[in-house]
C-alpha cells in the first residue's frame, strides 16, 4: 500500500504543469523591485542591478480605486519592460 501511494505521489510530481512565478524582479522608478501579482504570493529577493534611467515625464492622473487586500496604497511608476526598451507607467500597490 505504502509503494502504491509512493508511485502516485512521484507520478503527480513528475506529470505536474509547469510553475509559473506570479513575482518577477523589475526596474521601477530606476530601482529593482519585486513585482507580485497577487498580495498572497511571496515576494523574491531580488538581485541587485543596474536600471536604465527613468525618464523624466509626468505621472498620469492615479485612477481612484480601493488598495487591494494586503496593501496600503496604489500608485503611478515607471516600470521597465524589457520587451520594448522603455518604461511604462503602472499602477504599482503596495
Amino acid at each position: 500500500m505504502i509503494q502504491l501511494l509512493l508511485i502516485a505521489l512521484t507520478f503527480l510530481m513528475l506529470n505536474s504543469g509547469p510553475a509559473y512565478a506570479a513575482c518577477t524582479c523589475q526596474c521601477v522608478n530606476g530601482t529593482v523591485t519585486p513585482i507580485c501579482s497577487s498580495t498572497l504570493d511571496m515576494p523574491p529577493i531580488c538581485s541587485p542591478a543596474i536600471c536604465p534611467i527613468t525618464p523624466p515625464s509626468i505621472a498620469p492622473i492615479n485612477p481612484l480605486r480601493i488598495p487591494p487586500i494586503g496593501t496600503s496604497s496604489c500608485s503611478m511608476k515607471q516600470v521597465y519592460n524589457n520587451h520594448t526598451g522603455q518604461y511604462e507607467w503602472k499602477q504599482i500597490c503596495e
